[in-house]
């Protein structure tokens, strides 16, 4: 399985087979050297360790691009967001590095550069960190890694500073002080608890003012290059069905009758010149709601859901 040979040079080269069968030899100054060679390599073939010698040579910033690429079933957003992680915050630290000098003192080091600077935020730096973790965890699988240097306890933990919960009597302030085609959308996503994008992404036939309930089966998604994209939200269990609040039938209905178009498809919401509604328009009439009922930094994912306005002890009544 293994042996040592002087070549004429004098030098010692020690060859050996590979768990594959390969012969491979690696030369030394002395045959000590060349013995203690095989007898490490020879544990770790035993233990399962071994791995190819030029595999430790490939680049981390070469093995992101191949991985990123053979992963057709991210969705769209969630691509552009590991695009801009890899590009903006690991492979300018860590693109060079090889996997057979890739430690976990190296990881530590990033890690600890990223929070120093204090940009990106430490919610970034926590998805950067859980990227890279499940990027490693696949080099492992593909032979280029025997661990995962990524032992940083709680790093991938992101830890968002607590933000304030409206009243009632504040959402309908900001439901008041919004452009009248969004004011549905204030309501719906205090009281059905809808996210931004699953409101960008409802349409008519999914609002079902008889049965008073509301289908949720997608969300829209807009690229950084003003692209929209509509697909189910992340989960199976983001499919839903919600229930519609009685007090908020009229809301619906003189929303529908205002602005929504007669097709089942036409979207619920929709933009100045009842074209699809984009982010930067909806922050922008968010922004002078926000501004005008004096709460400047109240964040539209800040709305109180169902389950926080039964926690604070606040019901879904309408306003006296």
């Amino acid at each position: 399985m293994s042996s040592i040979r002087k070549k004429p040079s004098g030098r010692y080269e020690a060859r050996y087979r590979d768990p594959g069968g390969r012969l491979r030899g690696k030369t030394f100054r002395t045959k000590r050297e060349a013995q203690e060679f095989l007898d490490r390599t020879g544990t770790s073939i035993g233990d399962g360790a071994w791995r190819d010698p030029a595999l430790a040579k490939v680049r981390l910033a070469e093995y992101t691009t191949l991985w990123l690429e053979n992963r057709p079933e991210l969705r769209p957003r969630t691509r552009e967001l590991y695009d801009g992680l890899l590009r903006l915050h690991i492979e300018p630290h860590l693109g060079d590095c090889r996997f057979g000098s890739l430690t976990t003192a190296e990881i530590r080091a990033w890690h600890a550069e990223l929070l120093r600077k204090g940009k990106p935020g430490s919610v970034t730096v926590a998805k950067a960190y859980r990227l890279l973790r499940g990027i490693l965890n696949d080099a492992v699988e593909d032979g280029l890694l025997v661990r995962n240097p990524c032992t940083i306890r709680g790093a991938g933990v992101e830890r968002s500073p607590e933000r304030p919960v409206a009243s009632i009597a504040q959402v309908y302030g900001l439901a008041d002080a919004i452009e009248d085609r969004y004011r549905l959308m204030v309501l719906l996503g205090t009281f059905c608890g809808l996210r931004l994008g699953e409101l960008l992404a409802l349409r008519r036939d999914r609002i079902d003012v008889l049965h008073r309930r509301v289908i949720v089966s997608e969300q829209g998604q807009e690229l950084a290059d003003g692209t929209r994209h509509y697909g189910p939200p992340k989960t199976a269990a983001g499919v839903r069905t919600v229930a519609l609040p009685p007090h908020l039938v009229a809301d619906v209905e003189d929303h529908m009758l205002r602005w929504v178009g007669p097709s089942p498809t036409d979207l619920l919401f929709t933009g100045p010149k009842a074209s699809e509604l984009y982010r930067a328009t909806f922050n922008s009439a968010w922004d002078r709601a926000r501004r005008a009922v004096g709460m400047d930094d109240f964040h539209f994912h800040d709305l109180p859901t169902p389950a926080t306005r039964w926690q604070l002890g606040r019901g879904p009544a309408p306003r006296s």
